[in-house]
């Protein structure tokens, strides 16, 4: 259950995986309420199935690991507990029957199926530059807040007594998020000849916002990346930069292309 490596453990978690794509496709059909009605006793009689399914996998892995307490707290541990409970707190509370939707998480063990764990690496990366600029996102974020703040409170001034979308200062602060995003529902539009000078400036600014967050994002990646090359001899531990490198700079040893 836990060696994707062998035969046998390539046929379980393929056939899992087919398991867990056809129980969120069979949730997907439950919300079309021309179809829930029409199968609605074939829906339930599945759900029992697959609730037993995965209730017997779940036990089974943890009768199989050393430690079953170090594997329910674990994150595919938990994320598997999940799968199952909404659906046994479905009998107390029937509402809880759209959270099932949380299986879909265990599509990550595609990752450890197709052989794609060397992916992880690269979203480490993203995770890791997300964190470091994760100070700068927010400070950046909060200054567009007060920017939206202002923006809005001065379309209200324009345009509320031309203009019945203009009404409160939070109905224009909302026109102000929407247009700085540049999203444009259209449900809101100025009417006079100041509001819509200022709603241009907006849009206009609301490009220039969009890259800051991307620049401060790709420049964290960047630094990642480059750290994520660096190597360490095996011979004198010193640290050896770029996955090409065919000898260390330190000792001159060669380095061996796998380590």
């Amino acid at each position: 259950m836990f060696q994707a490596s062998t035969t046998a453990g390539k046929i379980f978690d393929i056939g899992l995986f087919i398991l867990i794509v056809s129980n969120i496709t069979l949730l997907m059909l439950e919300s079309v309420p021309s179809v829930s009605l029409k199968y609605a006793a074939v829906f339930k009689t599945l759900d029992i199935i697959f609730l037993v399914l995965f209730s017997i996998e779940y036990l089974l892995r943890l009768y199989c690991v050393r430690s079953a307490k170090r594997y329910a707290a674990s994150f595919y541990g938990m994320i598997d507990l999940l799968a199952i409970l909404p659906s046994y707190m479905e009998f107390f509370y029937p509402q809880w029957h759209v959270f099932m939707i949380v299986r879909s998480f265990r599509l990550l063990r595609i990752f450890r199926i197709f052989k794609m764990v060397r992916f992880l690496d690269e979203s480490r990366v993203l995770m890791f530059a997300l964190v470091k600029s994760f100070r700068k996102i927010i400070v950046f974020l909060f200054f567009v807040l007060l920017l939206a703040i202002f923006l809005g409170s001065l379309m209200y001034v324009v345009e509320f007594q031309h203009n019945p979308g203009f009404n409160t200062i939070p109905q224009s602060i909302y026109w102000a998020v929407v247009t700085i995003t540049t999203v444009g529902y259209g449900d809101v539009a100025p009417a006079t000849a100041v509001g819509k000078i200022i709603a241009s400036f907006i849009m206009i600014l609301g490009y220039a916002i969009i890259a800051v967050p991307t620049g401060i994002m790709s420049a964290a990646v960047i630094q990642e990346e480059k750290k994520s090359r660096k190597k360490h001899c095996p011979h004198c531990f010193a640290a050896v930069y770029g996955k090409e490198a065919a000898f260390c700079s330190a000792c001159g040893q060669k380095l061996d292309q796998s380590f």
